[in-house]
Formats: structure tokens, sequence, C-alpha cells
């Protein structure tokens, strides 16, 4: 096949075009390498899958030094002549949106990103789809669309009518225009909702990243909600894995639904949602004694109160994903958690 996959100087991006790569499909990746965290870490991901920073030029494909089958662009999902030439030229067969705003405390200062990359940027993902047959479309979704969901464990058949910041805001919107474009132009569409992903060259503002990187210069954590935080903290590589399952399996039309669907993870049009997460919710300060162990370091500790934004706690439902797709998530937090010390004092000779 042949997938564009946008948000390829990022963390998850980075890890799924290597896998695809790998087992030998054709790639273009894509990204605006913009600046939300150090643009170094997003170029040495670039150099990691065989691209020379120092030729990337803006709207122009660039071949790869490790892989014969990898193209990289530097583009805006914003930028929609730009994405459509892209598109026109390419002759993708399947997408996988992964480029977005993302972190919850930055929509709390910085709004209008989330609307011009998550909304306007996504609509133009869905156009370019609708005007080039693509085949199947999946797309990063978030746990943070249940909000104030108090349920537990979360299932893509609850309500997730009440988010509680912008970021959840416009990924529960992404799944609501998927939706429109699967049911009007027969696109097929998946949204994936990550829960708190981690791993090697993972997100400067995430926790681990932030933990991990204070432990060993010797400063305080900040550790929110005093602790009781409930994470169903998920290990990069079985994202990935989750994320291939569904590209290989697009949704079908289901026209014998009932028309009073109650579910809204499905639908007649070929649309589906699916959680991607571990099952197995851990305590903030669990996390923390992991990473402590791993680090041979004990953490300074500052408790502070829940931010405006944040939820206590999330935990996923994947029965949708091991019935329909054979798969559960199940690396362990420990394990996940040295693998990333171990890149993070490599890569910062620490």
């Amino acid at each position: 096949m042949k997938i564009l996959i946008t948000g390829t100087a990022g963390f998850i991006g980075m890890h799924l075009a290597q896998r695809l790569l790998e087992r030998g499909d054709e790639v273009v990746g894509l990204d605006s390498i913009n600046d939300y965290y150090d643009v170094n870490l997003k170029l040495d991901r670039l150099r990691k899958t065989g691209i020379n920073p120092e030729n990337i030029a803006y709207g122009q494909t660039l071949r790869s030094d490790l892989y014969p089958k990898y193209h990289f662009v530097k583009l805006k999902l914003e930028d929609k002549e730009g994405l459509l030439k892209l598109f026109e030229e390419e002759k993708f067969d399947k997408v996988v949106n992964l480029a977005a705003q993302a972190g919850v405390r930055y929509s709390l200062t910085n709004p209008d990103a989330y609307i011009e990359a998550n909304i306007v940027g996504f609509l133009n993902i869905l156009e370019a789809c609708r005007h080039h047959q693509i085949k199947h479309l999946a797309y990063a979704s978030s746990s943070s669309v249940y909000g104030s969901n108090t349920e537990m464990p979360f299932s893509t058949s609850h309500n997730v009518d009440h988010p509680v910041s912008l970021y959840a805001a416009s990924k529960k919107s992404n799944e609501l225009m998927a939706h429109t474009y699967s049911h009007l132009f027969g696109i097929p569409t998946t949204g994936l909702r990550f829960f708190t992903v981690y791993g090697p060259w993972g997100r400067p503002d995430m926790a681990l990243f932030l933990f991990t990187k204070a432990m060993i210069e010797n400063k305080p954590i900040q550790v929110f909600n005093y602790g009781e935080m409930m994470r169903d903290f998920t290990y990069v590589d079985d994202i990935v894995e989750g994320v291939i399952r569904v590209i290989d399996h697009p949704p079908v039309p289901n026209p014998g639904l009932s028309s009073e669907i109650t579910d809204p993870s499905i639908s007649k049009a070929p649309y589906k949602v699916y959680n991607i997460g571990n099952s197995s919710p851990v305590k903030l300060m669990d996390f923390i004694v992991a990473i402590e162990k791993a680090l041979g370091i004990e953490a300074k500790k500052d408790m502070l109160p829940i931010q405006p934004g944040d939820v206590p706690a999330t935990y996923a439902d994947t029965t949708p994903l091991e019935k329909e797709l054979g798969y559960k998530p199940d690396t362990s937090v420990e394990h996940g958690i040295q693998q990333f010390v171990d890149w993070y004092r490599h890569y910062y000779n620490k």
C-alpha cells in the first residue's frame, strides 16, 4: 500500500512510519515541524527515518537515505492547496492522520492553534480524501474526549458530549466531522482514542519525560491532584500495533442497522471508533515509584491540586478492539518506563 502519515516528526508518527516501512509499505510522511516543543527532537526523529533536515524545503518531497520507499514533505495541514497538490501527485491508498496540536494544558492559553490545526487542518484532510478516492482514513482521537465521564472503564459506546478542554472538544469534533464524510461520501474512517502514550522518543511535555528530566537534574517534580490521578498508560509499540490492525481493516457500511442507533461508535456509514489503551490504570504515585526504580533516584515532590482541563482518571475498555481486530495492548508500565529511561540516558548522554 501507499500510505500518507501526517505527523511523522512526532512521537507516534515516527514509530508508525518505521513499522510500516519495515513490512514493505510505501510511506509518505508529512509534518509542519512546529515549535510546540523542542524542534531538535523532531529533527532527530526525522534523522532516525533517514531524512536529512538540512535538505528540507517547504512543500518539496525528500527521499529517505535509509528507506527506499519513504519520502517526507514539510507541509501544514492548514495549507489546503499544498495538501490537495500532494494527494494529486502521490495517489495514496490510505491515510493516517496523527498531526495535530496536542496538549490539554496548552489549549488553555493557545486556543487558536487547536482550531487551525485540529479543525481546519482536519477538514482539509477530509476534503483531500473525498476528492482522491482514499480507501481508508484512520485518525488520532484521544481519551480526553471522555471529559467529565465517571463511568469506568471508558467505552466507545458511552456518550462523550461533555469535554473539559478545547483540545478534547477538537478531537470530539474530528469524530463528528469524519462521520459526516463517511455518511455523505462513503469514505471509510476510523477514529483512534489513544490513552496516555509513552515510550522512547516521547514528547517532552508528557509526565514521564518531565519527571525523568527533573529527577536526573535533582529538581522537584510537580505531582498534580496530590498524586491521586489514575492513568491508563499505553506503551508506544502497543499503540502502533493497534493502529496497523486498524489500517488493515477499514470499516464497511452497515445498512441493516436499526434507525435508532444508541452506540455512537458505530453507524450505517463506513465509520468506526476504537479505544487503544492498556486497560490497566496506574496511580500516578505508583508510576513515579516505577520511574524512581528505573533511574535509581528518589524524586523530590511538589504536591499540587488538579489543573483545569485535567480529568482524575482514565481507563480504556478495549473489548471491540479485541473482538474485531484480535488485539489487546499488554506492555507493563515497568517494562515501558525502563525502555524510556534507557533511551533518555542515551539520547541526552545522562
